[in-house]
């Protein structure tokens, strides 16, 4: 089988929990011959613990992603650096996995949506809610109208970031707390519920946010309610409050009320969708927590192999930081935004692309410039 080699830039909390665990399943397809971070110690400390040698830990990317013997980088830094690293790689011609959101600002954004086509290269968001088990299920009976034609949602996500703080979560982390982009906490985790609702329903048409303004440097508002329209005509309302706790059990979570029933998702990693039809019956329906992080590497590889289309691309996660921008800006102005202006994610190109991987190591890799709304729903339809 052809293994990947991957360099590695970026050894954090991303790698360490949600990469790296992925990339041991997936050791018959990737290999990590590379790392780099601004501090050499940790560096030369994940160098170690891959059973690489020393001249293979880096301090400075630059230096590494040159390698001809890397096929692709994978890039997990803080949200300020995430486009300048990006387009450093994608100019130097290596593919590129990218940690999520595309960049800290709306215009950074938009340079980051067009380095594939700048520079020629497959990129791939790794944007995990778009390949959660859940979040497929869910489109899939969306599109199907297993529960009948949808026709609006709720959805509260809670984020006790104060607390998260001081334990082994991401909060902890300093550039969080101390964020030096647009809207904090709401870029930096409200886009994954962003991301997982443009994937059920599709773009989105316009939006009108109202926010609870707060001191705190992780975010300026402690919650920020958006009234959102579908281009779909479904409606719904998305609330996201980053400065407490839900208390309350059942929680919220996400609500899809349909002509013929409702689906409800409570949390993340809850493991079961509860449909409640409207003759009585109901279902539990199981999945596995936290596959996002297995099913997009696995994704990139069958690109690479030429069996499928990277299913998340700049150009599709671009949609959905400008989604975070509009909502911030509509909280700023009062105003109703427009967001998408087509039915799509991304304008034209209806044709997959083929891109020929350096060094011959990589046949081709299709990259689409649209989005593939079934990827990651097979094997998983619910049964009636």
């Amino acid at each position: 089988m052809t293994m990947l080699r991957v360099g590695i830039i970026g050894t954090g909390m991303a790698l360490e929990k949600l990469h790296y665990p992925a990339y041991q399943e997936l050791n018959d397809k990737y290999e990590l011959v590379a790392v780099c971070d601004e501090d050499i110690n940790k560096a030369n400390m994940w160098a170690q613990k891959l059973g690489i040698s020393p001249q293979n830990a880096y301090s400075d990317f630059r230096q590494m992603i040159h390698r001809p013997d890397i096929d692709l980088v994978d890039i997990m830094v803080p949200i300020s650096q995430n486009f300048i690293v990006a387009e450093a790689a994608a100019a130097a011609g290596k593919p590129v996995i990218c940690e999520k959101p595309l960049a800290p600002t709306p215009e950074q954004a938009r340079h980051h949506a067009e380095l594939p086509r700048r520079f020629g290269v497959p990129i791939m968001i790794a944007e995990n809610y778009r390949y959660n088990e859940e979040i497929n299920i869910i489109s899939d009976m969306v599109v199907t109208g297993y529960v009948g034609r949808p026709v609006y949602f709720v959805q509260n996500r809670v984020v006790f970031f104060p607390g998260d703080m001081y334990q082994d979560k991401f909060p902890a982390v300093e550039w969080r707390q101390r964020a030096d982009f647009p809207g904090g906490s709401l870029l930096d985790t409200a886009l994954h519920d962003v991301a997982a609702l443009r994937h059920i329903f599709g773009a989105i048409d316009r939006l009108q946010a109202f926010g609870v303004p707060q001191d705190d440097p992780f975010s300026p508002y402690a919650a920020v309610n958006t009234n959102m329209l579908f281009k779909n005509g479904i409606t719904g309302n998305f609330s996201f409050y980053c400065a407490g706790k839900e208390m309350q059990r059942p929680l919220i979570g996400l609500r899809i009320f349909c002509t013929s029933g409702e689906i409800f998702l409570e949390e993340r990693d809850c493991g079961t969708i509860n449909v409640a039809h409207n003759d009585g019956r109901t279902e539990q329906i199981s999945y596995r927590p936290q596959r996002g992080f297995y099913n997009e590497l696995l994704n990139f590889y069958n690109a690479a192999m030429g069996k499928e289309a990277i299913a998340v691309t700049p150009e599709m996660e671009y949609g959905d930081a400008k989604t975070i921008f509009d909502i911030l800006h509509s909280v700023r102005t009062g105003q109703v935004v427009e967001v998408d202006r087509t039915e799509h994610y991304t304008p034209g190109h209806e044709q997959p692309q083929v891109y020929h991987m350096p060094h011959g190591h990589m046949d081709h890799i299709h990259h689409h410039h649209r989005p593939n709304p079934d990827y990651g729903g097979h094997g998983h339809q619910p049964h009636h």
